[in-house]
């Protein structure tokens, strides 16, 4: 039986993948940097702090990468003060996990800022129990460490947890962590590998409510 629910944020709680896409370009223009290659943004999602710092540096090695994600995450701050948009079925599952009196947390390499800013626009900081960040622990998405803190402070057993992801970082920290894993991808499908990995791959979150609600999770 399910114990608690931990989400990640960006392409699963909010539509802000494409605008992180959008803000790499404009940051490299502003640093004189050449645009990277389409595999730098699959190869990063779910990363951050010094593991995400050294992905940036393998790809960018003439400048100070901490320099660079700073102004990235600052640029990421200042567009999403504006508001950001919510992927569908967020509210229908939330207020379903509510009723059913499950805990949830939100386990994300995004900053805490970044995190509550996107919560206190989009009206669901009193969703959450729990908030993890990226900046919470040193090492990060693929590693579990992140989801493994969050079952510890909502208090359940990591192993009666669903894990809602998006990402291919995501899913292999998912289930390293032992938790019931399910990928909502967003920008980047599954492929064979990562599908040996997770439980189930849902389209979205209604499709993720419909399953809990006929007793499939």
């Amino acid at each position: 039986m399910l114990q608690g629910v931990i989400f990640d944020m960006d392409g699963v709680l909010v539509d802000t993948e494409p605008i992180w896409d959008s803000i790499w370009p404009e940051c490299c223009r502003q640093m004189g940097l050449p645009l990277p290659p389409d595999s730098f943004y699959t190869g990063g999602r779910g990363m951050s702090g010094e593991v995400y710092a050294n992905y940036v540096h393998s790809f960018f090695p003439q400048v100070d990468a901490r320099e660079l994600v700073d102004t990235l995450m600052q640029m990421g701050k200042e567009r999403f003060a504006q508001g950001v948009p919510l992927k569908p079925g967020v509210r229908e599952l939330l207020d379903y996990l509510r009723t059913q009196k499950l805990p949830c947390a939100i386990a994300s390499s995004s900053s805490h800022s970044i995190i509550e800013g996107n919560l206190r626009c989009t009206g669901l900081t009193d969703y959450f129990d729990v908030i993890v960040s990226g900046q919470d622990v040193t090492l990060t998405k693929p590693d579990p460490t992140i989801f493994l803190l969050a079952a510890e402070r909502l208090g359940v057993d990591i192993r009666h947890c669903l894990i809602l992801e998006d990402s291919l970082n995501g899913v292999c920290a998912g289930h390293a962590a032992g938790a019931v894993t399910v990928m909502v991808p967003d920008m980047i499908p599954p492929n064979d590998e990562i599908a040996q990995l997770y439980t189930c791959c849902c389209t979205n979150l209604l499709e993720v409510k419909a399953m809990l609600e006929q007793g499939k999770l």
